[in-house]
């Protein structure tokens, strides 16, 4: 398969690229975006650097698993955020998608179009049979995009997540192909 870009009413999601990195680390630099994330503010931008070498890397293997994609507005391309799909086991044909976003672009709708765009990459190009995502029980946000982009609510885990408050609960949402489809 070639590179896949994902383009949305206003959107282009291209695969992150070494170049994103100083963009990428602001982004999980800012405490607000921390709050609700278990990886914590990189130290420095060398900690980022890896993190993106990683990513990249990864995208050149013949049999990608992780799909991480830069979210830029079409019309400026300015750096929005990120939004990825990770694949589970092919006999299972699922994923898992999230996104971060950069504070000044939240609330506008991006985190909800670039799920969308996801969505429909994974059902439509890769054939997956169900997407899933997680979050925080206290991430609003969040919780209104997975409902909006039409994902039910399976359940709880328990003190799932490690975050900088402590031990929260994860809900976890998921959507199947013929739902997506109506």
């Amino acid at each position: 398969m070639q590179k896949p870009i994902i383009f949305t009413d206003r959107l282009k999601l291209r695969l992150v690229e070494l170049s994103d990195t100083a963009a990428i680390h602001e982004i999980y630099s800012f405490p607000e975006v921390d709050y609700f994330n278990t990886l914590g503010i990189p130290e420095n931008i060398e900690d980022s650097i890896k993190v993106v070498r990683q990513t990249v890397s990864a995208h050149e293997q013949p049999d990608i698993k992780n799909y991480c994609f830069a979210v830029e507005d079409q019309e400026t391309n300015t750096f929005l955020g990120m939004a990825a799909i990770h694949l589970g086991s092919p006999k299972y044909q699922s994923g898992e998608i999230w996104y971060k976003f950069h504070p000044n672009h939240w609330g506008k709708g991006y985190a909800t179009e670039a799920s969308l765009g996801l969505l429909q990459f994974g059902f439509e190009t890769l054939s997956l049979h169900r997407i899933a995502a997680g979050c925080a029980v206290d991430h609003k946000a969040s919780i209104r995009v997975m409902e909006k982009i039409g994902m039910t609510r399976e359940g709880m885990f328990r003190k799932a997540l490690p975050l900088k408050t402590g031990w929260s609960d994860n809900y976890m949402y998921a959507i199947l192909k013929e739902e997506f489809k109506q």
